[in-house]
């Protein structure tokens, strides 16, 4: 193998990149992105980096001179438009292509742009700075969608001073993932500080008007926000892929090895569907520890090693001065026990085919570790809750 391109200059593409020097390749290596700017970690855009301004340098993975130490082409500010598995190459908006002897799909996933007039959406560096700029200036916020982002972002702009208000069709904040009884902690955490959160409301209508965006919901309630911003979720960034071969569904569809069945390709990221053999169950992960494993597994399989991709998923979310750790793979329709509950505290285990699948621990790092053991070994899940 002398040449490997990978696509997504994401976190999941940086890991790969980086695992294959470590391993040896010393063969050509492209970094291709959408994006004009270097690759960067997304976590903070909706925490830190909203919050004290954002510092596209300080939020970079690695900077220039790493790329240029580690002999990594940088092709930025051009998406991927197609790839043509039988002759090896990768076509791009730009209309240059790239051949290749290996190919690691890193393109994670994306939001659609907001279509209503005087809406944003926060999804790269460039929403980031907008939404920074309009809250300098903003009183009032209106966030459609109470899932990770919009309960971050809401918790940002509420300690800027702003009234904010969250609108979700679910019954409770990011229930889609852990239930209403996570949700309905946070939710309680943000009304005491000061956010509005309607929950099982939808909006029927955006109107854009001189002093910002009247918002009709479900409810019969109009609200009148300067900013909007629309947090309804993502999806596997898989569009330049349609009519090449390789396996799609929920995303790129790969083998437990992270191979996809195309001979040179793989895939690692938000972007791959996978069978996690720990779990005995296909699964695509959204998050930073998954990306950072992902990339570096799918680049040792692209080198020829066979051994399938297995983890434990993590994830966290910091919300005012709750930090959420979660593990596992919880589900809203999972059996649950709340192991511990204080207005500071929260700690949920949840269980799936009688194994603990899963466990939230709000600001109990301690509990977190004995759970993720459980999980990792497939506890049972009566044992654990009634032990």
């Amino acid at each position: 193998m002398k040449r490997i391109v990978v696509v997504g200059a994401s976190l999941a593409g940086v890991s790969a990149v980086e695992r294959l020097r470590a391993r040896g390749f010393e063969g050509e290596l492209v970094l291709a992105g959408a994006e004009p700017h270097r690759p960067y970690d997304r976590p903070p855009l909706s925490k830190e980096a909203l919050s004290t301004g954002v510092d596209a340098a300080r939020l970079e993975l690695r900077d220039r001179q790493w790329y240029a130490e580690h002999d990594v082409t940088l092709k930025l500010g051009h998406a991927a438009t197609g790839l043509d598995v039988r002759d090896r190459l990768v076509a791009f908006a730009d209309g240059t292509t790239e051949s290749y002897d290996g190919l690691v799909i890193a393109t994670g996933s994306a939001i659609p742009r907001a279509v209503a007039p005087g809406t944003v959406e926060l999804r790269d560096l460039d929403d980031a700075r907008r939404l920074d700029t309009l809250f300098a200036t903003a009183r009032t916020v209106l966030i459609i969608g109470a899932g990770f982002i919009g309960m971050e972002t809401a918790a940002t702009a509420r300690r800027r001073g702003l009234d904010v208000t969250v609108v979700d069709v679910a019954a409770a904040p990011m229930s889609r993932a852990f239930g209403a009884t996570v949700g309905d902690w946070f939710r309680a955490r943000h009304e005491e500080n000061g956010v509005r959160v309607l929950c099982s409301t939808g909006v029927e209508r955006l109107s854009p008007t001189g002093s910002g965006t009247h918002a009709e919901l479900s409810t019969g309630e109009v609200l009148t926000a300067d900013v909007v911003l629309v947090a309804t979720g993502a999806r596997p960034a898989t569009g330049w892929l349609t009519g090449s071969g390789v396996p799609l569904g929920d995303g790129v569809e790969c083998e437990p090895t992270l191979a996809t069945g195309v001979p040179g390709v793989v895939a690692a990221g938000d972007v791959a569907r996978w069978h996690n053999g720990l779990f005995g169950e296909p699964m695509r992960v959204e998050h930073w520890t998954n990306a950072v494993e992902q990339g570096g597994h799918a680049a040792a399989t692209l080198l020829g090693d066979a051994r399938p991709f297995e983890s434990v998923p993590y994830f966290w979310t910091d919300q005012f001065d709750a930090k959420l750790r979660c593990v596992g793979r919880p589900g809203p329709g999972d059996d649950t026990e709340v192991l511990l509950e204080t207005e500071r505290q929260l700690v949920v285990a949840y269980g799936r085919g009688g194994r603990i699948s899963g466990a939230v621990c709000v600001n109990a790092a301690k509990q977190l570790v004995s759970l993720r053991r459980a999980i990792a070994e497939r506890a049972p899940f009566a044992g654990l809750v009634h032990s």
